[in-house]
């Protein structure tokens, strides 16, 4: 069985709303010129930066990045060190970032990585939201089944398809298909081959 080697990426979201936190708890006056203000605009720089970089090749995003984002990263991380701050909302956020930062650094290795987990989350959201009313998922196999069923319904959305076309599609292929022998049939049903397709395989 082949290898696969999965590539942890952090999310500068989620770090973000750390100093976001800890700037909540501060006055207004004190707010304007605050270490977590200072290091949440370092972030909002790198967030800047990918939204110019949307419509780039992957390749043309990485050589980006490697010019103008990798520059902010180094400096934020070697400004953070020299400015923490005890146990303090912002000084736990600190903590945070430089626990994360081999992870927070890797979106920055290769153009097809993102910056933050944001659009996942949002892919996923419609099955937190209606997880409580799913009766069938009660038991290991259930939750397994709605799994694979938002995964397919969630791959086809991000495949620009239309899911209930593409279900249908998978549903009608898969009963002549001997996946238990030959596991390798399961590429046939990928988005990209239901665009290929006409109504079957």
């Amino acid at each position: 069985m082949e290898t696969i080697t999965i590539t942890v990426v952090g999310c500068w979201a989620h770090s973000r709303r750390k100093f976001d936190e800890a700037q909540k708890g501060l006055t207004e006056k004190a707010r304007a010129g605050s270490l977590a203000l200072r290091a949440k605009q370092y972030r909002d720089q790198l967030f800047a930066l990918e939204s110019d970089f949307t419509d780039l090749s992957e390749e043309e995003r990485y050589l980006k990045r490697q010019k103008k984002a990798v520059p902010i990263v180094k400096e934020f991380f070697q400004w953070m060190l020299a400015n923490a701050s005890g146990k303090s909302a912002y000084g736990k956020a600190v903590q945070y970032a430089i626990n994360q930062q081999k992870y927070l650094t890797r979106y920055l290795l290769d153009g097809r990585l993102e910056i933050s987990n944001n659009r996942a989350e949002r892919s996923i959201k419609p099955f937190v939201i209606g997880r409580k009313n799913f009766l069938f998922a009660n038991t290991a196999r259930g939750a397994k089944a709605s799994a694979v069923m938002y995964s397919l319904i969630e791959t086809a959305k991000e495949s620009g398809i239309s899911p209930y076309n593409y279900l249908v599609w998978v549903l009608k292929a898969v009963p002549d298909m001997d996946l238990s022998q030959n596991p390798e049939l399961v590429d046939r049903l990928l988005p990209s081959m239901f665009r290929a397709a006409d109504t079957v395989i």
